[in-house]
């Protein structure tokens, strides 16, 4: 009768550990789910990465300055063009 109680106790820690083993996986399945579906949403968006972002922002600032520095030589001529 002594080994019992042991048993009872033996048979419920390994379902407590079988539990807490299930749970873990459930829930990296549930992450990768997650992720999955987080990744697919935002793909169906065109988000673009922040690094490629930060790529074009910088083109996009040299542009703008080479705009203005040919407005500014365009000017010029013009003006050299009125004197003559």
């Amino acid at each position: 009768m002594t080994n019992s109680p042991n048993k009872l106790l033996d048979d419920f820690a390994r379902l407590m550990l079988d539990t807490a083993g299930a749970a873990k996986g459930m829930r990296g399945e549930v992450e990768t789910a997650a992720r999955a579906q987080m990744e697919a949403l935002l793909n169906k968006l065109h988000l673009v990465r922040r690094d490629e972002f930060e790529i074009v922002k910088e083109m996009a600032v040299k542009a703008r300055a080479q705009a203005q520095a040919l407005a500014a030589r365009v000017e010029k001529l013009e003006e050299a063009l009125k004197k003559n």
